[in-house]
């Protein structure tokens, strides 16, 4: 099953980053978020890829190009200009990388990657978050209900630090806690063909009509998840996760 990754928008939000690359190459831990999610999939045995690429999509292009010397080690002749690579890691992957137009809307870019999902199955994630989804279970739910598309449900960090207090006295500090009620589009997808009908022209934004046409259809079905999610929307959200990594107990974290 193939695994769809949206890594067009412009990441308007994190400026900080963005003004010179596009948002899944701003780097947690040394490797790009792009990578982090990736691996996450890989862990699972999901390993073939299509990279929806539009703003500075070619910085990513560049990285695959080159990941094979740049995850590994390597001795440089100066004076020969010859070039050894010491094999360190490899993965097995494969990658597809696929120009979808820089100002093409999220739905746009899944409708022209038409020719390159053969299968009638396949994955769907956003660029930019991370999360400990269990993807062996999200796909097994997908197929036990044999409606057209899942979504993942989270229930989102706050933004803002929640106090418990009793008497003036505070009883309960939690920096980051996690809103007790509602739940929102987590990403992490798993889509059947058939959603690319839904789908006009490169301006269909995917969250907005043709998912609400999928809905009226009764052909979302959702899988509810109680654990780790985080976007990047922010520095603030870069900050949180590379604190995670730096910690060792990154939950989304493949690394022995």
């Amino acid at each position: 099953m193939k695994v769809v990754i949206l890594a067009g928008g412009f990441g308007t939000r994190l400026a900080e980053e963005t003004t010179v690359r596009p948002k899944p190459m701003v780097e947690i831990g040394g490797r790009p978020i792009l990578d982090h999610i990736m691996r996450w999939y890989a862990h699972f045995g999901f390993k073939e890829f299509i990279v929806a690429l539009g703003y500075k999509g070619e910085m990513i292009k560049q990285y695959f190009l080159n990941y094979y010397t740049l995850n590994s080690d390597i001795t440089v002749g100066l004076g020969s200009g010859d070039v050894t690579v010491h094999d360190r890691e490899r993965e097995d992957w494969i990658v597809h990388l696929v120009d979808t137009g820089s100002a093409t809307q999220t739905g746009g870019r899944l409708k022209r990657l038409d020719r390159w999902l053969h299968d009638d199955t396949f994955m769907m994630t956003y660029g930019d978050g991370l999360a400990d989804v269990d993807i062996q279970a999200l796909t097994a739910f997908h197929v036990q209900h044999g409606r057209l598309a899942t979504v993942t449900a989270v229930r989102p960090p706050s933004r803002f630090g929640g106090l418990l207090f009793q008497d003036g006295e505070i009883i309960q500090f939690d920096e980051k806690p996690v809103i007790g009620e509602g739940w929102i589009n987590g990403g992490f997808f798993v889509l059947n063909r058939g959603v690319l009908g839904y789908i006009d022209d490169d301006d269909d934004a995917w969250e907005r009509g043709p998912i609400e046409r999928i809905v009226a259809d009764r052909q979302l079905m959702t899988h509810q998840h109680y654990g780790f999610w985080q976007p990047m929307d922010t520095i603030r959200d870069k900050q949180v996760l590379e604190t995670l990594w730096n910690s060792g107990k990154a939950p989304w974290s493949t690394r022995p």
